[in-house]
């Protein structure tokens, strides 16, 4: 049984919230966002970097309690107010004639500690006691983690009979991805929404694997037993690769590269970036002046859920072997597997002895299958999207008990 509560949200002015809500903190270069901070004193970055007004310099570490402070300072100059009652909230994304519509609402800590929320990738301790950290001293979040489910008719009949009425928030950011907002707060809408979800059985984490896994970590040591979350039909969602461009720290050249790769892999030079097979784990190799198709070679890996993928593959027979890093090493860069090849290609000649490994995606059966069976994927072995805004809808912890 999923357990799905609405709670008060807070929220930007609706002639705000174009203002106010962002991608997320990381996904800007450090220019743009000191654009950003310079020029727009409604962004929800302002809360994230408190003291630029000051010293317009960008915080690599984070004061959390200035932060509080900052976004308490929104709240009295009523830039963003919590709602008065408590609701589930319709979002949708557009991008590219392409809609991701999902609702947002408080989901169980507990149904995550007990695996009726699950996981598919393997999270960093360092960075779940961080978050938790933060969470714990701000006490709100911003970014709900993403979840999905399988279809469910009752469900969308639910979304599309609320979408019929004015959107709270209808507004299209300079990414050209536009959003809606609808509030749910009828006690019979919440009730029926609060039931049917409490007839699936399982919802999995398709983005978000640290903030759940740090949410969980304040249910057992606090009293904070929800964490706020956006539940999406499965059938919407688009799964890429995270492709990984390599500083080559060996230094071994391109010939002595390919023969050791020949022991494992089934090489083929080839001339366009593109997959030349069916097989769901080949590679592709790209160095500054070549491609390569890498197709692994039977018996060179173990016939298993996890070590038949892509991530695996490359990790247990390039990797570590070869170049002698783990899936943490700081040589690693990875990138979206939205990135164009001509952006991969740009990162490689701009970057000193690299090299980049193209894997292709992991369907979402296999990903759920991996969770159904209490296996996790290496860290950044998925993308998915849709990437929800920051600050939408802004989830105070200690407050907001469902």
């Amino acid at each position: 049984m999923a357990i799905l509560k609405p709670f008060k949200a807070v929220r930007a002015s609706r002639d705000k919230v174009g203002l106010f809500a962002t991608r997320t903190y990381l996904s800007y270069s450090k220019k743009v966002l000191k654009d950003k901070l310079e020029n727009n004193p409604y962004t929800f970055l302002q809360i994230i970097n408190p003291e630029f007004e000051k010293n317009k310099k960008i915080q690599t570490k984070k004061n959390y309690n200035l932060i509080k402070e900052k976004y308490l300072e929104f709240l009295n100059d009523k830039i963003i107010s919590k709602d008065k009652k408590s609701s589930f909230y319709i979002y949708q994304l557009t991008e590219k004639n392409v809609n991701y519509t999902g609702i947002i609402g408080a989901t169980s800590s507990q149904e995550y500690l007990d695996g009726t929320i699950k996981k598919h990738e393997k999270t960093i301790s360092k960075r779940e006691k961080l978050f938790s950290k933060y969470l714990s001293s701000t006490g709100f979040n911003a970014d709900p983690v993403l979840l999905t489910y399988k279809s469910n008719k009752e469900i969308e009949k639910i979304i599309s009979t609320a979408q019929k009425e004015r959107a709270e928030y209808e507004f299209t950011t300079s990414d050209k991805i536009s959003h809606k907002l609808w509030v749910i707060s009828s006690k019979e809408e919440i009730q029926n929404i609060s039931k049917k979800f409490e007839s699936i059985k399982s919802l999995y984490i398709a983005d978000g694997h640290h903030r759940s896994a740090s949410s969980a970590r304040l249910n057992t040591s606090k009293n904070s037993n929800y964490f706020m979350s956006m539940l999406i039909d499965e059938e919407q969602l688009n799964v890429f690769s995270f492709n990984r461009v390599i500083k080559n720290t060996i230094n071994i050249n391109e010939i002595d590269l390919i023969n050791k790769l020949d022991e494992v892999f089934v090489v083929k030079k080839v001339r366009k970036i593109e997959f030349i097979s069916d097989v769901k784990n080949e590679i592709l190799l790209i160095t500054k002046s070549n491609s390569y198709s890498l197709t692994p070679k039977k018996g060179t890996y173990n016939d298993d859920l996890l070590s038949i993928l892509p991530t695996s593959i490359l990790s247990n027979n390039i990797l570590k072997p070869i170049f002698k890093m783990d899936d943490n090493s700081k040589e690693i860069n990875y990138i979206s597997g939205k990135t164009s090849n001509n952006e991969i290609f740009r990162i490689i000649n701009e970057s000193k002895n690299s090299l980049a490994f193209i894997l292709k995606p992991t369907n979402f059966n296999d990903i759920k299958e991996i969770s159904d069976n209490s296996l996790v994927l290496p860290p950044k072995s998925t993308y998915i999207e849709p990437k929800l805004r920051s600050g939408i809808t802004m989830f105070e912890l200690d407050k907001n008990e469902p």
